[in-house]
């Protein structure tokens, strides 16, 4: 077990470190996803929600996408807040713990269930496509769902969901458990 990380630690400086790296891979995509999709709405009257973060390959081609770039960024700077922050809600008791605990499960529940939903209609439309004789392009897959005018894209989508819930899964599982002074998770 880790004793609580003080400033001047080192632990605690690398894990600062890495989440400011991460935070700037998080804001970099997003910039870059808002501005693509800013021009796509300019030339067509409309954009597929996250489709260039799925096509565009980073740092050259056939190495990983941006979307995979913002999933691994994101579980990694959650990790990082929660391992430099603990110590800030370990004052939380009562009804404020409840109501967060609460609130933390309904986004457990929320992005598991999104996440089974995309990942299903993913398959369906590889199956379909199967089916038909030719594969579907799976980056270009999309849903739909919530608003016709504005689809997202599947792999968007699933990959962004399924963050939420690890992120939220772990936070939920972090405010049950019995919280001892001074002591790390």
């Amino acid at each position: 077990m880790t004793v609580y990380l003080e400033k001047d630690q080192t632990e605690y400086k690398v894990y600062l470190y890495i989440f400011y790296v991460s935070a700037t891979i998080m804001f970099s995509i997003f910039v870059y996803g808002v501005f693509a999709m800013l021009d796509e709405w300019a030339e067509t009257g409309t954009y597929v929600m996250g489709e260039v973060l799925v096509k565009t390959e980073f740092p050259f081609p056939q190495f990983a996408k941006l979307i995979t770039w913002l999933f691994f960024s994101t579980i990694v700077s959650w990790y990082c807040v929660t391992r430099i922050g603990w110590k800030r809600t370990t004052s939380l008791h009562g009804i404020k713990m409840s109501l967060l605990q609460l609130m933390l499960l309904g986004f457990v529940v929320i992005c598991l269930y999104e996440t089974l939903y995309n990942f299903m209609v993913l398959n369906a439309q590889i199956t379909a496509g199967i089916i038909d004789g030719k594969v579907p392009d799976i980056d270009s897959l999309t849903i739909a769902y919530p608003d016709p005018d504005r689809p997202w894209n599947l792999i968007f989508a699933t990959k962004m969901f399924l963050s939420g819930f690890v992120i939220s899964a772990h936070a939920f599982y972090l405010s049950t458990r019995p919280r001892k002074l001074l002591k790390g998770f």
